[in-house]
Parts: structure tokens; sequence; C-alpha cells
């Protein structure tokens, strides 16, 4: 799980542009950006094979 957090650190930093969630972690990293004040900020997009590659963006989605 702190491997998830700093990776999410680094999305919001710009050190990384995109982080690709599996599955099998896709649950556990959901919880870690819905409990953040910036989430709003993450936006998720679904690829085959249940991956999901999540962005952080300037503005807050509305």
């Amino acid at each position: 799980m702190e491997n998830l957090k700093d990776m999410i650190e680094k999305l919001k930093n710009g050190e990384i542009k995109q982080i690709e969630v599996d599955k099998s972690t896709f649950y556990e990293f959901r919880e870690l950006i819905v409990e953040r004040e910036d989430f709003k900020r993450f936006r998720g997009i679904a690829k085959q094979k249940g991956i999901v590659v999540y962005e952080y963006m300037e503005e807050e989605r509305s």
C-alpha cells in the first residue's frame, strides 16, 4: 500500500504522467484516492482486460 501512496504523490507532483492499475489492485488504489481532498482531480480511463489508467488533472472534474 505504501508503494501506491508514493505513486499517487508522484502523479500529483507531475513526476509521472499516469498510473496503470490492474484489477487486482483497483479497489485498494480507489480507496486511497477517494480519501483524498483532491479526489476529483484524478481521472480513470478504462482499458481492456480490467486495466484502468489514472491521470492527474490540473482542474477538478465536475
